[in-house]
């Protein structure tokens, strides 16, 4: 078949030799044979339940339970209250066997950066006060610069006081009826 002047297979008109037609049809056969695999590719990650990581690491791997535990702590800033709540779990190491057998740690107020400690004495909370700045340096150094500012330290909490309803003196309380 001879070739027609003024015809290019870039311009929209008909190719006229056979070697265009051919790559024509590759052309339009292989933007179909892609847009049916990605249609196919869909449908298999829709039937799985969404994306799966492939042969290299990313973040939809699985992770072993501690590395997901300290990720998760990281994404929520969870870093201060995560390391004091270890600091009452360590309590007894962090301030010795003595002294840990009459304060314990209470609370944590994380804006504040306080942490409150329970003793069963007056004579060990007094002694506590003393020794809060020493303390507060080494709780600082196990967790890091800045995280307790100070320790507030609370006595034994005393009897509670319940003396009822008030009365006038020689009644028998509320509502008596004279006569």
């Amino acid at each position: 078949m001879p070739r027609q002047e003024g015809t290019a297979a870039g311009t929209g008109a008909a190719p006229s030799s056979g070697v265009d037609l051919a790559r024509v049809a590759l052309r339009a056969a292989k933007e179909q044979a892609k847009a049916r695999g990605a249609a196919a590719q869909q449908r298999r990650q829709a039937r799985r339940g969404g994306l799966r990581s492939g042969a290299r690491a990313d973040g939809r791997d699985p992770l072993p339970l501690g590395a997901a535990i300290n990720r998760l702590i990281t994404e929520r800033g969870w870093e201060a209250p995560a390391a004091v709540g270890g600091v009452m779990g360590r309590w007894p190491q962090l301030v010795g066997q003595e002294i840990a057998l009459h304060c314990s740690p209470e609370r944590y107020d994380e804006e504040e950066r306080v942490l409150t400690v329970q003793c069963d004495s007056t004579a060990w909370a007094t002694q506590l006060r003393l020794l809060a700045p020493t303390l507060v340096a080494r709780l600082n150094t196990d967790l890091g610069h800045g995280t307790v500012r100070l320790l507030k330290v609370l006595g034994p909490a005393g009897p509670s006081r319940s003396y009822g309803r008030l009365r006038a003196p020689g009644s028998r309380g509320p509502g008596d009826t004279y006569g």
